[in-house]
């Protein structure tokens, strides 16, 4: 696959991660309002979750309102979306059944995005949106510690296989400790790290996009598969939200 071997790469200007213009008004015709669906006794939309082939989906499979994100674990502006959004956007939306999220890594980064993408999804599906959650909150320290790398550090990766370079970087952030911190013993983690054939799983959706043209940047985000082109804020999505119907 000629795409992995990009991935193999160590970007660390991490900031341009976005294309979409934050500052513009979402246009959207408004939609009738959408009723609330009740989960199934016993359950909760927010803890139903289930893997999709190109992702995680949370809340009701069959909500009016399907909302797709196409995010970046090392993306800041991905990041500081997550922790604007992540609460109002489960508690006020995907609650009610109205809404489902699903999440769609997409590797922009190269190989950090790989690393993190493989941690983030090792423990399966029951804790993928707590550790999306949390990875996002922890953001800014994983970045700091990478971008501490030295040139030597760097060079000593070149020409690596990209899940060596992921074990790597894992390390050098403080990824493997991390998800050691929430249930996934430091053996497990370290095989998610160097396992090729997962990585090449995880990969597709990425490729996939980048050949259609879906995805530019990150964040990129779509209701009922139209793309929303001005949407980068939490301010934004509830407006684009609403218009839907929610």
């Amino acid at each position: 696959m000629k795409f992995l071997t990009t991935l193999a790469v160590l970007p660390l200007a991490l900031a341009a991660c976005s294309k979409n213009d934050s500052t513009g008004n979402v246009d959207t015709p408004t939609a009738a309002p959408v009723a609330a669906t009740a989960a199934p006794a016993g359950q909760n939309w927010t803890e139903t979750v289930v893997k999709t082939p190109e992702g995680y989906l949370m809340g009701n499979p069959n909500a009016a309102i399907k909302l797709v994100e196409y995010g970046a674990r090392s993306c800041p502006t991905c990041g500081a979306f997550g922790r604007e959004a992540y609460k109002p956007l489960t508690e006020k939306y995907v609650s009610t059944g109205k809404v489902s999220f699903e999440f769609r890594d997409f590797l922009v980064h190269g190989a950090p995005d790989v690393a993190l993408t493989l941690l983030g999804q090792c423990g399966g599906v029951a804790p993928f949106f707590p550790i999306l959650e949390q990875m996002y909150g922890n953001q800014i320290a994983f970045l700091d510690k990478l971008q501490a790398m030295t040139p030597a550090q760097q060079q000593e990766l070149a020409n690596q296989p990209p899940t060596v370079v992921a074990t790597k970087l894992a390390e050098q952030m403080g990824a493997i400790d991390f998800v050691k911190q929430r249930g996934i013993p430091e053996a497990k983690a370290r095989a998610c790290l160097a396992d090729q054939k997962q990585l090449e799983v995880m990969a597709k959706p990425t490729e996939t996009a980048m050949q259609a043209g879906t995805v530019t940047g990150t964040p990129t985000f779509l209701i009922n598969d139209k793309k929303l082109d001005q949407v980068v804020s939490w301010d934004q999505m509830e407006k684009a939200l609403k218009a839907a119907g929610a």
